[in-house]
């Protein structure tokens, strides 16, 4: 039995009063098989080839098609019998049930999104009904496409005027955010109509006679009207960086997207645990603080930590060293099985300048993505990224990315249940990785003072991104504020807390997915105290069962491991935490 770790959590495991059991010590086999794989797959794929059809982004019939099929999929899941299916076959129909209502919780969404940018884009279902007629091989009029167009093009600059207009006009973020979902809406329109443009130009004899002027002029329009409201609406002027505005979901977005992740919590709740969580990152931070001579000043500790970043070129030896101190470390306490492949595959890429201003640290999988300085960055810019990226930042994150972490989940994912890439999460790929660096913290990994400043550093970066994603999507805080967020309480360089709130809200990300590191992590946290520190599994058997379960919500992981009973219309209900 594993011996409770030095890390004593405000954040218990809730035990059940009836804990379901496991049918053996090394969890379920590697080799148990779904009867609903090849359904998983089918699904997957004909939802592929929908959305390889239907490409034109807010677009009604869209929307109406792909209700219809999830609504046609939840039919055809109901006729499955669920009671004849094993743990394995119920898992993918609870997972594919929870899928199917979020995709229609999300069609709602787009619908009041599209909505919303309504005023701005009248012209929006005239360009989609073009595309549309094309993919339903009507036959084009090329005459009237060209007046169509011609009246488009005067219709955008009559916009715009009204657009500029408001030059001098107090904008308020409600309308800033919809200016900004509209700049990028306004991208897709022209894609399409070049796409739309495309197919008939130089091939139907009287197209390109009709349509090649009025084309050029509503092209042109529309590039001046997406100015404008970048400039007027949005507040972004020429050779200025995309203001942080962020596009709040709302109070209800978040119940959906917390439903669809099987996270039986409200967002209160969450911020709440975050907030706890801080006071046993501040208590460590002054330990270490003071181990280094700093008295209390953990800021102080953290800056000096910062400044022992490596020379220029020497980034990649650092983290060569690194990610081979931790396989062998893993390999030492035998805590999970790392296949000879899967370390001999993994490889190392240097971010470029412009890459770096929204991933300021590392990217990981197959490929670890460095984030270190080149010759063409300013003199400020190089010295914060080597600050942000000292070794021992650095310790804490290159077995996130690599092995254990993103890049040993790719390689297993691939090859155990791969159908359930239909159910991935950020609670299971991200929650993994952090979940590691708080396991290695436990195990002394982290043996120096210094070294233990950079765990923190990303443990208290992970709890604010629960408390600013959460707040900004409620409406609480403002993207600006998540800033301050990063810099004052983290201690974030500013560039870098830019950089990253500006990553979690330009529309890359799902709105729980910062979110999903600490809380995805803590789950695991949670399951690996019921059946590790129970003696009922080994750490070995343990993170193995899990690679090998595929990608899924992590109530579910807990299901598959401890062949917890399961229902048809099964919802989230594990609580992971105390109140």
């Amino acid at each position: 039995m594993m011996p409770l770790p030095r890390w004593a959590p405000i954040v218990l495991l809730a035990i059940m009063a009836t804990t379901p059991t496991i049918t053996t010590s090394q969890g379920p086999s590697a080799t148990a098989q779904s009867e609903l794989r090849d359904t998983v797959s089918l699904y997957t794929t004909d939802l592929s080839a929908l959305n390889r059809r239907w490409t034109v982004a807010y677009a009604a019939a869209r929307r109406e098609r792909f209700r219809a099929f999830h609504t046609e999929w939840q039919g055809r899941l109901a006729r499955i019998d669920f009671d004849r299916l094993g743990q394995e076959g119920r898992i993918d129909y609870v997972l594919l049930n929870t899928r199917l209502t979020a995709e229609l919780d999300r069609l709602t969404r787009e619908e009041q999104l599209a909505t919303d940018m309504g005023p701005y884009v009248p012209f929006a279902p005239i360009i989609t009904e073009f595309e549309e007629a094309r993919r339903r091989f009507n036959p084009i009029d090329p005459q009237s496409s060209g007046a169509t167009l011609a009246a488009m093009a005067k219709e955008i600059d009559s916009l715009t005027r009204v657009v500029r207009a408001r030059a001098n006009a107090t904008i308020g973020r409600p309308e800033r955010i919809v200016g900004l979902r509209t700049v990028a809406y306004l991208d897709d329109l022209q894609r399409t109509l070049r796409d739309w443009h495309r197919f008939y130009a130089g091939y139907h004899p009287l197209f390109t006679w009709w349509t090649e002027d009025p084309y050029k002029r509503v092209t042109a329009a529309m590039t001046r009207y997406q100015t404008a409201i970048r400039e007027v609406i949005v507040g972004q002027k020429a050779g200025e960086e995309e203001p942080i505005i962020g596009d709040p979901i709302g109070a209800a977005g978040l119940a959906e997207d917390l439903r669809a992740e099987m996270i039986a919590y409200e967002p209160a709740q969450l911020i709440a645990l975050a907030e706890r969580e801080f006071k046993w990152i501040e208590q460590e931070q002054r330990r270490a603080a003071r181990e280094m001579g700093f008295g209390d000043d953990w800021r102080a500790a953290l800056e000096a930590v910062k400044r022992k970043y490596v020379p220029a070129g020497e980034q990649p030896a650092l983290i060569k060293a690194l990610a081979e101190e931790a396989i062998t470390f893993l390999k030492a306490k035998d805590l999970i099985t790392v296949p000879p492949l899967a370390e001999e595959i993994w490889r190392m890429e240097m971010l470029s300048p412009r890459q770096q201003l929204v991933s300021p640290f590392f990217l990981g999988g197959e490929v670890i993505q460095v984030s270190y300085p080149t010759d063409s960055m300013a003199h400020e810019d190089k010295l914060m990224s080597m600050r942000g990226n000292n070794p021992h930042f650095s310790s804490a994150t290159v077995h996130h990315e690599l092995i254990p972490g993103h890049h040993l989940q790719g390689f297993m994912a691939s090859r155990y249940q791969p159908h359930r890439s239909a159910f991935s999460t950020p609670f299971w790929t991200e929650g993994w990785a952090l979940y590691w660096e708080m396991l290695l913290w436990d195990l002394d990994f982290p043996r120096t003072p210094e070294n233990r400043m950079g765990f923190l550093f990303w443990r208290s970066h992970r709890l604010a991104r629960i408390i600013f994603s959460l707040k900004v999507h409620l409406g609480q805080m403002t993207p600006q504020e998540a800033v301050d967020l990063l810099v004052n309480r983290v201690g974030h360089e500013r560039a870098n807390a830019e950089a990253e709130v500006r990553r979690s809200f330009n529309g890359t990300y799902s709105p729980l997915y910062q979110a999903a590191y600490m809380l995805g992590g803590l789950q695991i946290r949670a399951l690996h105290q019921e059946l590790v520190q129970s003696g009922r599994m080994t750490n070995r058997a343990f993170h193995d069962a899990i690679m090998q379960g595929g990608r899924m919500p992590i109530e579910m992981v807990r299901a598959r491991l401890t062949n917890a009973p399961l229902r048809r219309d099964y919802r989230a209900q594990w609580k992971f935490i105390t109140p």
